[in-house]
């Protein structure tokens, strides 16, 4: 969501960080830069302005220009303030007291009867409550049925609206029909507008007189820009909401709504929408996003989804097995349907410190999600036996996989070498045993052992050590760094499959380098 000013910004800083000494000239020209990144994410011009002054006045400060890394201090500067304009600290709902009522307000099409199916999934899940629904919405019937069905997706209680009924009404009689049906957090999907409008405000106060929300929520399209902004600020002086939530923020949008809403409204952004899926809201971290801004990605969000995949216990049995060498293509065809529920490859990469970058760097050479759906047709094709003893698998057998799969018998065998090779890997990093680890088998599009400018090396599995501990196959994700050598895909090709014309080529070499050295 903040792609394009991640870009800008870090061009801005890579300037900044090549000067030995800062001076005002040179933090002038930064903060320029600065500027005008935060002006094309459609940020609000007034809170750049307060933005720009604030970080120069603490730029200029003794601590800056004398420290032995100013570039470095100036970022921090940057990240400090970025997280202050994103809202500061995490602000989550206010749970207290039964039943929580959740009041979703906002435009129309802005998406309040998604976000409030999306909020009761996210209640139930983790905060243990038993959410009911409320389709409080009496002037489009679609609205009304669109909650129903959500409803019966997520097995939740929905209370029966008709197009007749006062909206008032409703919501007042749902309070008494949730305490009947055992449920502890009410969430009202309220109407919406085109635009602002009197009797809608009217209505909505009446509502929030009658029943008292802990929770007021504006719902806003993060894709509306500034509008977002000021239609927030005048439900704000109606209602006072309590929070605000962005959806389609997985789109085109330049995040600008985000780095406003807190510094013009007063109010905290605690919920962004990220996909059409029921699981799809994420809690808003000013600090984490501040530090995807900034291109230093985000490491808590990114445990916090894999642990979200597997239970502890879960993991140890997982870690237990590859240490016993008993990890078998069962597990490993499991695991990649996991890492699938985490996010894309790139998405799952842009959170891991200088992957980002990196990413940027290969440009058209991004990993391929191709390749996992590949290695999960091909183990697909085995049998039970197959996939829990990788090792009886004869020529026959990998001939009838290919078939099966539609894929050659080269690739079925690279992939069996490459679980081999990452069975092996693994046991020896879990079980902490000496000697030479394996070859790590090769990332699909990248260069081998490529280590992002200005960043430490990691690991061979190009993620950070503190990640691995509970997350089991490095955070869920085995099927990531695996399948860079399947056949046809830019890895060795097995001397079995090469070609007689392949083969008299490399002999007619290996003759011409003999009689060189001979010469």
């Amino acid at each position: 969501m903040f792609d394009s000013l991640t870009d800008r910004l870090s061009e801005a800083f890579r300037k900044m960080r090549g000067q030995a000494r800062l001076d005002e000239n040179n933090i002038q020209d930064g903060l320029r830069e600065v500027r005008l990144a935060l002006l094309e994410a459609d940020v609000n011009f007034k809170v750049v302005k307060e933005f720009i002054d604030r970080v120069r006045e603490k730029a200029l400060g003794a601590d800056v220009l004398k420290s032995l890394t100013p570039g470095q201090q100036l970022v921090k500067l940057v990240h400090d303030e970025l997280v202050e304009l994103l809202g500061g600290e995490q602000k989550g709902l206010d749970l207290r007291g039964k039943p929580v009522k959740i009041m979703m307000v906002g435009l129309q099409g802005s998406g309040k009867t998604t976000t409030a199916s999306k909020l009761a999934n996210m209640l139930r899940g983790k905060h243990k409550l038993k959410p009911y629904l409320v389709p409080a919405d009496v002037y489009r019937p679609a609205a009304i049925e669109q909650l129903h069905v959500l409803a019966k997706q997520l097995g939740v209680p929905c209370y029966p609206s008709t197009t007749d009924m006062n909206p008032v009404d409703i919501c007042a009689d749902a309070i008494k029909k949730a305490a009947e049906a055992g449920c502890d957090a009410i969430l009202f999907d309220t109407a919406g507008r085109l635009h602002v409008d009197e009797t809608l405000m009217e209505e909505l106060s009446a509502i929030k007189a009658k029943c008292s929300p802990q929770e007021i929520l504006f719902v806003a399209d993060a894709m509306t820009g500034q509008d977002a902004v000021t239609v927030a600020e005048a439900f704000d002086k109606r209602l006072d909401i309590s929070g605000v939530v962005l959806t389609k923020m997985d789109g085109d949008a330049r995040g600008g709504a985000a780095l406003s809403i807190k510094s013009v409204t007063g109010k905290s952004l605690k919920f962004v929408g990220l996909g059409e899926k029921l699981s799809d809201l994420e809690v808003f971290h000013p600090d984490r996003a501040a530090s995807r801004i900034l291109g230093m990605g985000d490491v808590m969000t990114l445990i916090e989804k894999a642990q979200g995949t597997m239970e502890q216990e879960e993991a140890e049995k997982l870690a237990s097995k590859m240490q016993q060498a008993k990890f078998d293509l069962e597990d490993f065809m499991t695991q990649m349907r996991r890492m699938r529920k985490i996010g894309s490859l790139e998405s799952i990469l842009k959170m891991v410190p200088g992957m980002g970058g990196m990413m940027k760097k290969l440009g058209d050479m991004q990993v391929p999600e191709k390749e996992i759906d590949k290695a999960e047709a091909i183990i697909s094709s085995m049998t039970k036996k197959e996939r829990q003893e990788p090792s009886i698998i004869n020529a026959s057998r990998r001939a009838r996989i290919a078939k099966g799969c539609g894929m050659s018998v080269n690739e079925v065998s690279a992939l069996l070498k490459n679980f081999d090779q990452m069975n092996k890997m693994m046991q020896q990093m879990l079980g902490g045993g000496g000697g030479k680890a394996p070859k790590m088998p090769k990332i699909p599009g990248m260069p081998a052992g490529y280590t992002p400018p200005g960043s430490k090396p990691q690991p061979r599995s190009g993620l950070p050590n503190s990640l691995a501990p509970g997350m089991g196959m490095g955070m869920g994700m085995p099927g990531m760094p695996d399948m860079g050598d399947m056949g046809g895909m830019g890895g060795a090709e097995p001397k079995k499959g090469l070609s007689k014309k392949t083969l008299a080529e490399r002999k007619k070499k290996k003759m011409n380098k003999k009689q060189r050295k001979k010469r």
